[in-house]
């Protein structure tokens, strides 16, 4: 939301010459804006499945890769896991227990490899 209020002066009508500008920002809108990080990861993503319905700006940082948001399965994280370790270094394992919170959303795989990628 954007709200725009002219500046008055003391003694006549409002200036045209300045207005104040005041801009809110939802803080649930600002959950759903990918990171350059994320952004470059939902490519690979988008490239190393191929998939043709979904641009990687449509994969919302927050919403679930498996299942009902963006509906990958087992299949496609074995395959984004070899493009993760191949493109950033960073090795997941098909039976690693924190699997299922490091694929819990775009933003959640793109903090790992951030944490986790070697120096």
């Amino acid at each position: 939301m954007v709200a725009l209020s002219a500046i008055r002066d003391a003694h006549g009508p409002p200036s045209t010459k300045f207005c104040r500008v005041t801009v809110r920002i939802d803080p649930g809108l600002m959950s759903s804006i990918q990171t350059a990080a994320e952004l470059e990861l939902a490519q690979l993503i988008v490239q190393c499945l191929n998939l043709d319905t979904v641009t990687a700006e449509q994969i919302s940082p927050e919403a679930a890769l498996f299942g009902s948001d963006l509906g990958l399965d087992s299949i496609d994280a074995l395959e984004v896991a070899l493009a993760v370790s191949k493109r950033y270094g960073v090795q997941l394992r098909a039976d690693g227990e924190d699997n299922r919170s490091i694929f819990a959303s775009l933003r959640s795989l793109s903090n790992y490899i951030a944490q986790s990628r070697p120096a």
